[in-house]
C-alpha cells in the first residue's frame, strides 16, 4: 500500500493552484443522469472518488469521457439503459447516495446498496429518503438494498430535520423532473449546492434559493433540458487545508483558484491565531512568522467552521501556544485523528464531542495511519511540521479528495514522497 514519507521543519514559500471541488463535482456527476443531452464539466480534480462516480455511471451505461489533462469530463446520459447501481462501486463511496434522486427522476426507480465511506460517525441517508418519499417515492429496504420506485414524483413542501448537504442536493436533483413546485425548507447553504444549481439550471432546470434557507424547484419536462458546459469552483476544503499547513509551518504562499469568502470561517480563526493574509489578484496569500496561538472553536453547518477542517485544525492547535477547546458538532467520531496525534507528542484529550488540545512546542515523526480523508492530510499537516521523519499510511484515503497533494506541497518546498 503506498504510504507518504515527510521530514519535517521545512517552511512552506512559493505558489499553489487549488483543484476543482470534490464536493460539488461528484453530485454534478450525478445530475447527468437527469439529461439525455452532451453536459460537460470543467475543473473536475483526478480524484478516487471522482473515478468512483464515473464508474457507477458507466455501469448504469452512462458513456463518460475523461477526465482528460485539462480537467474536462463529457458525459452523454442518452444511452442510460438500467436502474441498478453496481453495488461493489457504491460500498466505496457515501456519495453513490447522490444517484437515487436523477435516477428515479429519470427512470422512475432505483436499486442501490447502502453507501459506504469515510469512518467518521454515523451519517444516516435518513433525511434523502424522507425527502425523496414527500415527492411521492415508494421506499422498500430489503437485504442491504434500497429499492426505490414512482409512478411519477410531484412537487411537495419539504423542510429537513437538519441542514443535511446530500439531502439538499439529492432532493433538488429529484425535484427537477417532477410535476409542479418542490420547496425545500432548513436547506443546507454551502457554496457546492449554490454550484449544483448552476449546473442544473444550465441544462434546463428552474431552482432558485440555493445558498438560504428556502430552495425552490420548478419541475420540468425532459424535453425542456439541453446540452450544458459547466466550470466548478474551486475546493474550499483543499484551499483551508493549505492555509492551515502554512500556519503550522511558517512561510509564505499565494493560493490561486479560490474563492476567499467561501474560506472566510477558516480564515477568521487562522487569523484569531496570528496568521497574517493578503489578497493578491486572482488568490490569497498566508504568511505565518511565529508558532501560532491556541484558538477555540465550533464546527458548524456552512457558512460556520466546516468539519471537513476540524482535524486539520487539531493538528494545527497541537503546537499552538496554549489550550484550545474543539467542539464537534457534526460528526460524532470526527476525533480519530487524535490518537495518531499522541503518538506524535500531541496532547490531546477528547470526551464525547469535545476536545481539550495543549499546544507542544513540536511534534515528533513516527508512523501513523490514516484512518479517513480529513484525519489522513491531517496526519500530513503534522508531519510536515514535526522533527524527524513521519510517515503516514492510508494514502489512499487522502488520494480520495486531495489531488497530487505530495506533488503540490514539494513545489512550495515540503520534503515529502509518496512511496
Amino acid at each position: 500500500m503506498p504510504r507518504y514519507v515527510i521530514k519535517g521543519g521545512v517552511p512552506l514559500r512559493g505558489t499553489v493552484r487549488v483543484s476543482g471541488a470534490k464536493n460539488a463535482v461528484l453530485p454534478m456527476l450525478a445530475s447527468t443522469i437527469l439529461n439525455p443531452h452532451p453536459c460537460e464539466i470543467r475543473g473536475v480534480p483526478q480524484l478516487r472518488d471522482v473515478e468512483v462516480m464515473i464508474g457507477l455511471l458507466r455501469a448504469l451505461g452512462v458513456k463518460v469521457d475523461g477526465p482528460d489533462a485539462g480537467g474536462v469530463v463529457r458525459v452523454n446520459a442518452g444511452s442510460l439503459d438500467t436502474h441498478e447501481v453496481d453495488e461493489r462501486l457504491t460500498r466505496e463511496m457515501r456519495s453513490s447516495i447522490f444517484l437515487m434522486g436523477p435516477l428515479l427522476g429519470r427512470m422512475g426507480r432505483v436499486k442501490i446498496a447502502y453507501p459506504g465511506g469515510c469512518a467518521i460517525g454515523p451519517r444516516p441517508i435518513d433525511f434523502h429518503l424522507k425527502g425523496l418519499e414527500a415527492l411521492g417515492v415508494n421506499i422498500k429496504e430489503q437485504s442491504g438494498f434500497i429499492h426505490a420506485s414512482t409512478r411519477g414524483m410531484v412537487g411537495g413542501d419539504i423542510h429537513l430535520d437538519f441542514p443535511s448537504v446530500g439531502a439538499t442536493e439529492n432532493i433538488m436533483m429529484a425535484a427537477v423532473l417532477a410535476k409542479g413546485t418542490t420547496v425545500i425548507r432548513n436547506a443546507a447553504k454551502e457554496p457546492e449546492i449554490i454550484d449544483l444549481q448552476n449546473f442544473l439550471n444550465g441544462m434546463g432546470a428552474r431552482i432558485k434559493g440555493a445558498g438560504m434557507d428556502t430552495i425552490r424547484v420548478e419541475g420540468v419536462s425532459l424535453e425542456d433540458l439541453k446540452p450544458v458546459s459547466h466550470m466548478v469552483i474551486p475546493d474550499r476544503i483543499e484551499a483551508g487545508t493549505f492555509l492551515a499547513m502554512v500556519a503550522a509551518t511558517g512561510g509564505e504562499v499565494t493560493l490561486h483558484n479560490i474563492i476567499p469568502e467561501h474560506v472566510e470561517a477558516v480564515v477568521h480563526k487562522l487569523r484569531e491565531a496570528g496568521v497574517q493574509f493578503q489578497h493578491a489578484d486572482d488568490g490569497l496569500t498566508v504568511r505565518a512568522t511565529r508558532r501560532p496561538t491556541a484558538v477555540d472553536f465550533k464546527t458548524l453547518p456552512y457558512p460556520g467552521f466546516p468539519t471537513d477542517m476540524q482535524p486539520q485544525m487539531m493538528a494545527l492547535m497541537s503546537i499552538a501556544d496554549g489550550t484550545s477547546i474543539i467542539t464537534e458538532t457534526v460528526f460524532e467520531s470526527r476525533f480519530a485523528v487524535a490518537a495518531e496525534l499522541r503518538r506524535m507528542g500531541g496532547q490531546i484529550k477528547t470526551e464525547g464531542r469535545t476536545a481539550v488540545v495543549k499546544g507542544v512546542e513540536r511534534l515528533s515523526g513516527a508512523t501513523v495511519t490514516a484512518s479517513d480523508l480529513r484525519s489522513g492530510v491531517a496526519l500530513v499537516l503534522a508531519g510536515l511540521v514535526a522533527t524527524g521523519c513521519t510517515v503516514v499510511e492510508g494514502v489512499h484515503h487522502i488520494q480520495r479528495g486531495y489531488e497530487l497533494l505530495d506533488s503540490k506541497l514539494r513545489g512550495l518546498g515540503a520534503r515529502i514522497e509518496l512511496e
